[in-house]
């Protein structure tokens, strides 16, 4: 009888362990977020969490069609200077309180004018924010925008709770996703809970989501083989043959919408002040020293697309007038001499991760052969992120997530006043040629504008551009529903697991 109690007790613990981990959703990230607040973030991990924390007023689907979320519709005046949204009435935030047309004009007003926000530049055009009722939000632009929907999908229309304005919503953030905040560990995790009250919240089937950084690929997929993990974002492409043939896992690979690259600090102040800062030769003669295609072979398997430019090969805006450079050492070695230099040195930070180190120690000895010495500082990638910001670095190799709309892979970076422009680059054409893309609705005008502005970029290269971001997800062989997007969000709305 003892036995056969203690068989019973132990099955029942058994199941309960089974059905306690299906209650959990563990997501391995490459990188560690920095700031958990949308106006100020800006690494591409710190958008993955937000998908599951805070909604925004409008999103995309898999087609990168513009489709509702707080907000169910939206309308533009003839001339385009002015947007209205009809605000859903049945949302309030994590914190109780109501979501509301006038809590969307304090975040909108809150992105676009507080000192630090990041969100300034992807706002520039809004005037003013007002709400005649309860469920109506009207933005005044200073011109047409034909960007702004496209920002609004993202960070600039993520929406936080205000009563919560006033405190450190970086640590502590309160939005109205459908999971909320519940801790964080720097470096380790950040855990959400399930929010009853969202309106979808019965098209979210875990309790909890676990959000774990680690950098090395190798004991990322390790954790996902012993089910540790429940799935990973960026596999590591050297392993992608073997997880096609793991019967235990999927492979769910998806072209992105953003690029890989090396940023340069053109400032000509502190760090930037150095050949490769202040000579565009030394840059062009980086680019030649650089093969897109051995990286591509060497490192991606194939995944990594070779890049010239910041938009994808899918999107319209891609021009063929700029072929992708290819490997030059001799071309790059007359630049060097051109310039007055036998050899250059600089140090080239990138995020201290797998495949990162990879790529770095391709191009350190790529760019040897061409006369150049590069030191490479691996670094915590929003720590390295910080020191960019401050103009704390010479050359970083660095992404971007890409935009549905081409102004969000580039205005930001290379205008005077960009928020994101961390090679402090600064040409008073390309401006003028990219704020007029900006106030352009039709595609066909629009691409002769960023034509344009190319040429001057591709000469000055404050940015080298090596390859398009693919987003190679890998999953459990148990969980069910989950589709990839171009935008490497985690929409985990319908998702679920199966026992």
């Amino acid at each position: 009888m003892k036995l056969l109690l203690s068989s019973l007790l132990t099955t029942t613990m058994l199941l309960a362990a089974g059905a306690a981990s299906a209650q959990e959703f563990r997501i391995g990230l490459q990188e560690d977020p920095d700031v958990l607040d949308p106006h100020k973030s800006r690494t591409f991990v710190g958008r993955l969490v937000y998908a599951s924390l805070c909604d925004k007023l409008i999103d995309v689907d898999a087609e990168l069609k513009f489709v509702p979320r707080v907000a169910t519709d939206w309308s533009w005046n003839e001339d385009n200077t002015k947007l209205t949204f009809t605000i859903r009435d049945d949302m309030t935030f994590h914190d109780g309180t109501k979501l509301d047309a006038a809590a969307v004009v304090a975040n909108l007003e809150r992105a676009r004018t507080l000192p630090d926000s990041l969100r300034k530049s992807e706002l520039t055009s809004v005037t003013g924010v007002e709400a005649p009722d309860a469920t109506t939000v009207v933005l005044t632009l200073a011109q047409p925008d034909a960007t702004l929907l496209a920002q609004l999908s993202d960070r600039a229309g993520m929406l936080l709770s205000p009563a919560t304005f006033e405190s450190d919503i970086g640590t502590n953030p309160v939005c109205s996703g459908p999971y909320k905040f519940v801790s964080r560990v720097q470096n380790d995790r950040i855990v959400l809970e399930k929010f009853a009250d969202h309106p979808d919240a019965d098209d979210y089937h875990f309790e909890r989501l676990v959000f774990q950084p680690i950098p090395d690929s190798t004991v990322r997929l390790a954790n996902l083989r012993a089910g540790d993990l429940d799935m990973l974002e960026r596999l590591n492409p050297s392993d992608a043959a073997a997880v096609r043939e793991d019967a235990n896992l999927q492979f769910m690979p998806i072209a992105g919408l953003g690029y890989q690259g090396i940023t340069i600090n053109t400032s000509g102040e502190g760090d930037g002040d150095n050949p490769l800062g202040t000579d565009k030769r030394v840059r062009q003669a980086l680019q030649l020293a650089i093969g897109r295609d051995i990286i591509n072979e060497v490192v991606g398997n194939g995944l990594f697309e070779p890049a010239q430019q910041p938009f994808p090969p899918a999107s319209p805006y891609n021009s063929d007038d700029y072929p992708v450079v290819a490997r030059d050492v001799e071309a790059a070695k007359a630049l060097l001499a051109e310039a007055g230099h036998e050899r250059v040195a600089f140090t080239l930070s990138f995020g201290n991760n797998t495949t990162a180190t990879a790529i770095n120690e391709l191009i350190q000895a790529m760019a040897t052969e061409a006369g150049f010495d590069i030191s490479l500082q691996p670094t915590e990638f929003a720590a390295m992120q910080q020191e960019m910001q401050a103009g704390n670095y010479q050359a970083a190799q660095i992404g971007w997530s890409g935009r549905v709309d081409p102004d969000g892979n580039l205005h930001q970076f290379v205008t005077c006043e960009g928020t994101l422009n961390d090679s402090n680059y600064c040409n008073e054409e390309v401006d003028r040629l990219l704020n007029e893309a900006r106030e352009t609705p039709d595609p066909e005008a629009r691409l002769p504008l960023y034509n344009q502005a190319q040429a001057i970029l591709q000469d000055d290269l404050p940015i080298i551009y090596v390859y398009h971001q693919p987003w190679p997800f890998v999953l459990a062989s148990n969980v069910e529903g989950f589709q990839p997007y171009p935008d490497g969000m985690l929409r985990l709305k319908g998702v679920t697991m199966a026992e």
